[in-house]
């Protein structure tokens, strides 16, 4: 699966979907926003969030999701990080969450189709999705990149990011949101200092 480019969905309270993290497996982890917080901020409250994530990050429109739907999408967004974040830390992969992964990635993964205009869809049903997903992560985790998975230096985010850098020292999931918030701060810093 190729790395997406940056986009963001914008709701009542703000952006509530951002794909920012240049994987699709890596936005499904930051659908869990703050993790570092008391408090984490949840954005698949409902089977139609489900539905529209899956939309806005171009993987299956109109996706049909209930409660069991909702559930699975989440367990795998979470074993999905805590395999991530295994790789941050250096240590190894949890079985459980291996067997969960590989399961996921199981079943047969989206349709590509070619639309009318020109331009590349899917479709498939939300364990394709799923699947789909599990094996983008598969894909990141056993390959080079995996070395490239980072976690957001800004204080209040917790966002996973590929790091496609030519340096491989990038510390931000995106200048326009934290990266700009950092430097900012750090600049009133100095100038009050």
């Amino acid at each position: 699966m190729t790395t997406l480019p940056g986009r963001h969905v914008t709701g009542q309270y703000g952006d509530v979907f951002l794909f920012l993290s240049g994987r699709p497996c890596l936005d499904l982890t930051t659908t869990l926003q703050v993790r570092h917080h008391a408090t984490p901020r949840e954005t698949l409250l409902t089977p139609a969030d489900v539905a529209l994530w899956s939309k806005e990050a171009g993987l299956a429109d109109g996706l049909a999701v209930d409660a069991g739907g909702l559930e699975r999408t989440r367990r795998l967004r979470e074993v999905v990080h805590r395999l991530c974040r295994a790789v941050l830390e250096g240590v190894p992969f949890g079985a459980a969450d291996l067997a969960a992964l590989n399961d996921a990635a199981g079943v047969p993964p989206l349709v590509p189709r070619l639309t009318a205009e020109g331009t590349k869809g899917h479709c498939g049903d939300l364990g394709q999705v799923l699947s789909t997903l599990a094996r983008d992560a598969i894909d990141l985790l056993s390959g080079p990149y995996s070395e490239r998975i980072r976690e957001c230096a800004h204080s209040d985010c917790s966002r996973l990011f590929l790091d496609a850098s030519h340096a491989g020292r990038r510390r931000w999931c995106g200048m326009t949101s934290c990266g700009n918030k950092a430097k900012a701060a750090a600049y009133r810093r100095r100038k009050s200092g």
